[in-house]
């Protein structure tokens, strides 16, 4: 195995932690190396925070009008490699808590809140199904890495804070899922990772004012390039955009799609033999209804097994 790629399965195991509220923002969520292989039997647990300030996770059906937020997270994860008919694959959970501060002009009056709690959770599983075969460790330290192809789904499950008599809620009331296919090649000490798919909404029949809310899907391309430098060391940029997601309320057209272009930076740094800590920026590059903010993010992870 290459002196560079050795070490990229690390990279598998870091997933998605750095979770926005509501369900905003889901498809430029930017992460770097998920399809990846690894040894079986491998363990993760992970804590991340994030701060994301400006126009951060508001519905583009609400009548919210200058929406400007600064909110804080919290993600617990935990993530284990599987194989799934002789193919490496990799199941996570994450649980998220949240506060922060929300404000804007609702009818022309200017409204704050100000909420904590339980976010909605995530489940995912992602099945690398061409160059990736399950591998115990041994095995794997004769593996060469190349070109893999695999799959991602990921659900959400809406247990998170909400009240309907509210406009901004930690959890959304909907379930949420997400489909992709992932294309990934390493060469050396590079890694190119090219992904698409799409995010799909199940009807909220507890919305603001008693009414039912709709979102047809939102679908997304991202790609990133990462660079490994020593064993924990690496960087990488990534790129996504999305578009689609038009809300109804009341079955009534209430906004049109979205179409958004985000930036993203990660840097990788090695603390322990078995644990990693890593810095993250996002931002948005152009930006049409909502998704216009920043977020900054911190994750450390402890890995063991395998």
């Amino acid at each position: 195995m290459a002196p560079g790629a050795r070490h990229l399965f690390y990279v598998a195991l870091v997933g998605s932690v750095l979770v926005l509220w509501g369900g905003r923002g889901l498809a430029q969520e930017l992460e770097a190396g998920l399809y990846q292989n690894a040894p079986l039997r491998m363990n993760a647990a992970i804590a991340g925070y994030t701060y994301s300030a400006g126009n951060v996770l508001f519905d583009p059906s609400l009548p919210v009008e200058g929406a400007h937020a600064k909110t804080h997270t919290i993600a617990l994860g935990y993530l284990r490699t599987i194989g799934v008919f002789g193919r490496s694959a990799m199941v996570d959970a994450q649980i998220p808590i949240g506060w922060g501060t929300f404000e804007g002009y609702v009818a022309g009056v200017f409204r704050t809140r100000s909420p904590s709690g339980l976010a909605d959770p995530r489940l995912r599983l992602t099945v690398n199904l061409l160059g990736a075969p399950a591998l115990e460790r041994r095995e794997f330290a004769s593996y060469q890495q190349r070109t893999i192809l695999g799959v991602t789904t990921q659900v959400i499950v809406p247990v998170g804070q909400y009240d309907a008599a509210r406009l901004i809620n930690l959890g959304a009331n909907r379930w949420a899922f997400r489909t992709e296919v992932g294309l990934s090649h390493t060469r050396k000490r590079w890694f190119l990772e090219a992904v698409g798919g799409a995010w799909f909404f199940t009807r909220n029949s507890n919305y603001y004012g008693g009414s039912s809310v709709t979102q047809q899907p939102l679908y997304f391309v991202k790609g990133d390039v990462l660079r490994t430098f020593k064993r924990g060391l690496w960087a990488a940029f990534n790129y996504g955009l999305a578009t689609g997601g038009e809300t109804s309320v009341d079955d009534a057209p209430a906004a049109s799609p979205q179409t958004n272009n985000r930036l993203g930076v990660t840097l990788a740094l090695p603390v322990a033999r078995a644990t990693s800590f890593q810095l993250k920026y996002t931002s948005g590059i152009a930006t049409r209804l909502g998704a216009d903010f920043d977020t900054y993010g911190a994750v450390i992870q402890y890995s063991w097994g395998g």
